[in-house]
């Protein structure tokens, strides 16, 4: 189901700031959410490709700050755009509340440009440390469904619910048809993990795009980004925290 006019009107407001073409493009999600994977491994991704900056979204329901870095000011909430491969990356240097999905998710899907697939990451407390980087998926379509089993990739076997801005991404992608797959990663139950953001991007990340990153970085810095996430993980419990959602996120078979 398409999102409505009002829905549109409604929506974030997207600034773009270059003129890439973005046109059968496959979107990346790098919010913040448990052991801050997605965030992780979209900022290694972005860097890595050398994506440009194609522009900003903004909304009354986002935190009403500002970000900087190098010295200069920037919009929290980001996308970044490359060519060769086709890829948008949507990035954000915080978590985002709930009455922030809405918004953002219609201005995704009617404002960005032509998305023909879509990669979602979801956080989940390993139990154990070797579960750590363990990677499932589900598909929003029947032919995700199929590139996910060529690809080797483990479909999750028991029932569950996606939450947070990942799971209102997913819904989108669910009601309007759009070939999407959210990877389903166990990470460190309290820290940010870098290394569960290298396994996902080996595993899942890189046969599905067909792109190749050098993650060496990642475990080589893993105590630098730790430190550097630290912050946003700190946030992300705060919020989750004051909005009672608490126990909601201690569900069994719900991510976010």
């Amino acid at each position: 189901m398409a999102p409505t006019q009002r829905e549109i009107d409604d929506a974030a407001t997207f600034e773009q700031h270059d003129t890439i073409e973005v046109a059968g493009t496959t979107l990346i999600e790098g919010l913040p959410g448990h052991g801050l994977v997605a965030s992780i491994a979209v900022d290694q991704i972005t860097e890595q490709l050398g994506l440009d900056l194609y522009g900003t979204l903004y909304d009354e329901t986002f935190p009403q700050v500002v970000t900087f870095q190098e010295g200069m000011a920037r919009d929290p909430v980001r996308v970044y755009a490359g060519a060769d491969p086709a890829i948008l990356t949507l990035q954000s240097d915080l978590a985002l509340p709930w009455q922030a999905f809405r918004p953002l998710s219609t201005a995704t899907f009617s404002k960005l440009g032509e998305i023909e697939e879509a990669v979602f990451l979801a956080g989940a407390p390993a139990q154990f440390e070797d579960e750590r980087g363990a990677v499932t998926a589900v598909a929003t379509t029947p032919d995700m469904k199929k590139k996910l089993q060529a690809e080797d990739i483990e479909l999750a076997a028991d029932p569950g619910v996606i939450g947070g801005v990942t799971g209102a991404l997913a819904q989108a992608c669910h009601h309007e048809s759009i070939p999407a797959a959210v990877l389903i990663v166990k990470a460190h139950p309290y820290l940010p993990d870098p290394g569960a953001a290298q396994h996902v991007i080996e595993t899942a990340l890189e046969p599905l795009v067909d792109f190749d990153i050098d993650t060496t970085e990642l475990e080589q810095q893993a105590a630098e980004i730790q430190e550097r996430m630290q912050q946003i993980a700190e946030q992300y419990e705060q919020m989750v925290e004051g909005q009672g959602q608490y126990k909601e996120s201690r569900m069994p078979g719900m991510y976010q």
